[in-house]
């Protein structure tokens, strides 16, 4: 009876030393993560704080229009998007949404709104909701600032 309490003592002393540790673990590797990203940092709230904070900010809102489905779209989250150029100039004008039009709530609106054609399309709304500038298609990086200026002059 002793050697089975002995071992359940153990055992959960064990598991929580483990779950604290792997706590731990995963909040150092979630720091690190931060601290190396580059690139674009899309607003993770709603479509409706994302146009408040814009008002607030006085910035243009990047909306990163974009299906699951859509190749183009893959390659520019995986190659324009993470660029060290590209995030260094979309962080400090724009706020960044990135928009699954097919699924999110706000989608299938902005996409009558917007006349939606084709994925990716980057459009550039004001916090009013009104388009500023807009773009279709892939972009490798410097393509992608060259737009960014263009729809920052339109606000000026």
């Amino acid at each position: 009876m002793k050697k089975i309490i002995t071992l359940t003592l153990a055992v959960l002393i064990g598991s929580s030393l483990l779950a604290s540790n792997a706590k731990l673990f995963g909040e150092n590797l979630s720091k690190n993560q931060e601290a190396t990203e580059i690139g674009i940092k899309f607003f993770q709230g709603t479509w409706s704080e994302a146009l408040a904070l814009a008002k607030e900010e006085k910035k243009v809102i990047f909306l990163d229009a974009y299906a699951a489905w859509c190749g183009p779209c893959k390659m520019m989250t995986a190659n324009t998007f993470t660029d060290e150029a590209v995030g260094k100039y979309f962080n400090e004008h724009f706020i960044n949404y990135k928009m699954d039009m097919e699924k999110h709530a706000d989608g299938p609106r902005l996409s009558t709104k917007y006349a939606l054609r084709a994925y990716p399309t980057l459009y550039f709304v004001g916090s009013d909701e009104n388009l500023v500038h807009q773009s279709l298609g892939y972009m490798k990086p410097a393509e992608l600032i060259v737009v960014g200026e263009a729809a920052v002059a339109k606000t000026k």
